[in-house]
């Protein structure tokens, strides 16, 4: 165990700090769109009002995979790896957001046409990949989290300060430290169906798919599938009522 742990150890600290920020904060991207986007970042993503809104429509777009048409990019957000996050036609990112496709093999982070991502809001990958519906709207203070894979189908409306983990979990029976885990152990994929309401403060676990048109209560926590056109409250979430299927 020690031999692993110092392993770990080097592992994290090797390298400068300035290759440490850059494997953090653009992976694998050409050092001449890590300039742009640095000078970019720093010129523009905290100016306020209607002209800092304006100049980042019209320079951040090409720092990404794909970004669609009318997309709004708050003041003070985090893009990481914004070569791996592709962005559809009017999606909003809020002020404070971020949104994080890491990863040394990952697809990234695809956020479909018309999606609202609400004031300090995380949407981050270790490794793993997200894709968010259209028309899905996330309020303010959630976290979407991936190590393996996160799907939430159109939609679907998440109230705030929701957690979803795709992954992330420890492996219990290994003898090295927490610490020095990667955590990103995972029963699977994850899957939020069409036309979902998760409540303010909703938890969805690794493991936890939810079926389309379903409504989980606040302050729920989803650690096993739901059924479609269920109602589920309470910790761990049971279905306590049935919806109507959709005609």
């Amino acid at each position: 165990m020690a031999g692993a742990t110092e392993y770990k150890v080097k592992e994290v600290t090797r390298g400068s700090p300035a290759g440490a920020y850059r494997a953090l904060m653009y992976g694998d991207m050409s050092l001449g769109r890590v300039i742009w986007a640095e000078i970019l970042f720093t010129l523009f993503g905290g100016l306020g009002g209607a002209l800092g809104l304006y100049l980042r429509m019209k320079l951040y777009p090409a720092l990404f995979k794909s970004c669609g048409r009318k997309v709004v990019f708050g003041k003070n957000i985090t893009i990481r790896h914004p070569h791996k996050i592709v962005l559809g036609d009017g999606v909003v990112l809020d002020d404070g957001c971020m949104v994080d496709a890491k990863g040394t093999s990952n697809a990234g982070i695809v956020l479909g046409e018309r999606v609202y991502v609400g004031r300090n809001t995380l949407i981050y990958c270790k490794n793993g990949d997200i894709e968010i519906g259209d028309n899905v709207s996330i309020s303010a203070n959630c976290i979407l989290f991936s190590s393996n894979r996160l799907t939430m189908k159109p939609n679907s409306v998440v109230a705030s300060f929701v957690y979803v983990l795709s992954g992330g979990e420890y492996d219990l029976e290994d003898a090295t430290p927490l610490a020095f885990q990667a955590g990103t152990c995972t029963q699977g994929p994850l899957e939020i169906g069409e036309d979902c309401w998760l409540g303010a403060g909703v938890k969805v676990l690794d493991g936890g798919t939810i079926g389309e048109r379903s409504v989980i209560g606040a302050g729920a926590v989803v650690n096993r599938p739901v059924p479609a056109n269920s109602i589920a409250v309470g910790v761990p979430a049971r279905v306590v009522k049935t919806r109507k299927p959709a005609e």
